[in-house]
């Protein structure tokens, strides 16, 4: 299925083309999600999903699992969740400490992440 999405909703693809964005399609076993994730994905189905539903990751599972790869473009996508109040650190920060234990998820990383977001927190108090 990820290549059927890669192919139609994908980088270079017509919806890219016509939207300005494109979807990557992965298998569900190359993200790192937070426990009790699938109880809180989110169903989308109307008209537009031709009645079909797709399944969203919550926002907090979406910004935990962004923070693994601790790319530059993830810290920037959550980063935005948080200036938006589109989700709060502290339910961030629980659903960080439920990631499974995999190579990837070190205590380095870990020490890193909080960092990071304390970094952000402490960048948002001097906003004017």
């Amino acid at each position: 299925m990820a290549d059927v999405i890669d192919a139609q909703l994908g980088e270079l693809s017509q919806f890219h083309d016509a939207f300005g964005f494109y979807v990557h399609g992965l298998s569900i076993d190359a993200a790192v999600l937070p426990g009790g994730w699938q109880k809180r994905a989110i169903a989308v189905r109307n008209d537009n999903t031709r009645n079909k539903t797709g399944w969203c990751l919550e926002p907090h599972d979406l910004a935990a699992s962004k923070l693994v790869a601790f790319r530059e473009k993830d810290r920037d996508f959550v980063r935005v969740l948080i200036v938006e109040n589109l989700i709060q650190p502290t339910t961030l920060q629980r659903r960080l400490r439920t990631l499974p234990d995999r190579p990837q998820v070190t205590e380095q990383l870990r020490d890193a992440i909080g960092a990071w977001i304390r970094g952000v927190l402490s960048d948002l108090r001097r906003r004017p």
